[in-house]
């Protein structure tokens, strides 16, 4: 596939617009590892190969389990995650999926055990901004890099 569009060409100020969003993110508190898990978790489920590039990439770079990264489509059935993480990853998911969801009651009750207030407008910030970066990459067809493979 080729890239359709450069979106940082086309529209530098909207761009900008959201590199602050993801500056405030990056800078709110939340746990990098969290953040990480949040947008790989997005992006598996929007199937953006860009961003699952990236985010993996960048959460093993952060010192994140291979064995994590793997398993993380599955995370219900595996005991690698923790309380918080659990709470962040059900909300990623009701919120990805919106329109079938309507982010359910359950998954806010355990948002709200996990989280500050504050804390649950940044997590939620953060999924509505993965979905965003997700939208641009495939709706204008960013391709990864191709990586060198690395000695294990």
């Amino acid at each position: 596939m080729e890239q359709r569009l450069d979106a940082n060409a086309a529209a530098p100020a909207a761009m900008k617009a959201v590199l602050g969003v993801e500056a405030y993110i990056r800078g709110c508190g939340l746990e990098p590892a969290l953040i990480e898990l949040v947008k790989m978790r997005a992006s598996q489920i929007n199937g953006c190969a860009f961003c699952l590039d990236m985010h993996s990439h960048d959460a093993r770079q952060r010192g994140e389990t291979e064995q994590r990264l793997y398993v993380l489509d599955a995370w219900r059935e595996v005991p690698f995650y923790s309380p918080r993480e659990r709470a962040a990853l059900a909300w990623t998911e009701a919120l990805t999926r919106i329109a079938e969801t309507h982010a359910p009651d359950e998954d806010y009750a355990e948002l709200r055990r996990n989280f500050s207030e504050r804390e649950m407008v940044d997590l939620t910030t953060l999924i509505g901004l993965i979905n965003l970066w997700n939208r641009l990459a495939i709706g204008f067809r960013n391709q990864p890099p191709v990586r060198k493979a690395t000695a294990a």
